[in-house]
């Protein structure tokens, strides 16, 4: 599921991409924000929709501690990495933010119709969604690992070839279900699983043997599940074979949309891969279960 980014443009220039994508932002009232489409401070909001159920990448929490952000018509909020670029987005941009919760499946849709300006959920820029949603520059890079149990049978593989025969799941429309078990020599493939939480549960619960994702991902689980062990094949003949547009992370919008796409890639410019990985590590420090 994946970046390098700077600031040159004046502040007249901010001012002119800002406008133009917020003609591009709205599509109905939500959580603070009026019919017009517009918040308390009369700022045109940005609608970001998000699972709210994906560790490090963003997770529902009760209260609004290190800065989360309400959750559209309800009590909770949202954050993790995702929010925590949505929020800068939306800053840099003078942008109200109105987080919107959506399972997986749901995502590209919402964007399609309209429901939603953007989705930031740790999503691929694969070749199949680009035929679906436009996406904006990187604002993650993920490599692929795998999970396993400690103690387990597979607790020592080295490559992706020592997996073999293993019994396997990930989430639902991923690289990591679709792309890289089958890469297993005679995996036992089972069903996707409908989130990130619940293919942890099924490797814990002992549905399977290993589960596929993306190291932050992976690095969150650890916290969750101290049972689990991850293996990172990354730099080895025997790691998954993916391409960049795999594991390459970015913000998925209407397509056509050019106005709110380079206005958000201004602002991924003016960040590094290192700004990135120093966010996420962040993330990962404040999920719900790391304390």
């Amino acid at each position: 599921m994946k970046k390098t980014i700077k600031k040159i443009a004046s502040t007249l220039l901010a001012v002119s991409l800002a406008a133009a994508a917020l003609t591009a932002c709205g599509g109905g009232a939500g959580k603070g924000t009026n019919a017009a489409g517009k918040d308390a401070d009369g700022k045109k909001v940005l609608k970001v929709a998000m699972e709210c159920s994906y560790a490090p990448y963003n997770w529902t929490q009760s209260n609004d501690a290190n800065g989360a952000v309400p959750i559209s018509g309800g009590s909770d909020f949202a954050y993790g990495y995702d929010v925590m670029m949505a929020k800068k987005i939306a800053d840099e941009l003078g942008y109200g933010l109105e987080i919107v919760k959506l399972d997986w499946d749901s995502l590209v849709p919402a964007v399609q119709s309209g429901k939603v300006d953007c989705v930031i959920a740790g999503q691929s820029i694969t070749a199949e969604r680009l035929q679906s949603v436009d996406f904006t520059d990187p604002y993650y890079y993920a490599t692929i690992v795998a999970l396993v149990k400690s103690g387990g049978k597979y607790e020592n593989a080295k490559s992706v070839a020592d997996l073999s025969g293993a019994t396997g799941t990930s989430q639902l429309n991923t690289i990591w279900y679709d792309s890289c078990l089958p890469q297993i020599p005679n995996a036992d493939i089972q069903p996707a699983m409908e989130s990130a939480p619940a293919m942890l549960v099924a490797l814990s619960s002992g549905r399977c043997d290993v589960v596929v994702t993306d190291k932050p991902t992976g690095q969150a689980a650890l916290i969750a599940y101290p049972d689990f062990k991850l293996l990172d094949f990354t730099g080895t003949d025997g790691d998954f074979k993916v391409s960049d547009e795999d594991i390459n992370i970015g913000v998925s919008l209407k397509k056509g949309n050019t106005e709110l796409k380079d206005a958000i890639n201004g602002v991924l410019s003016k960040m590094t891969k290192a700004d990135f990985d120093k966010m996420m590590e962040e993330a990962i420090s404040v999920q719900p279960l790391s304390k």
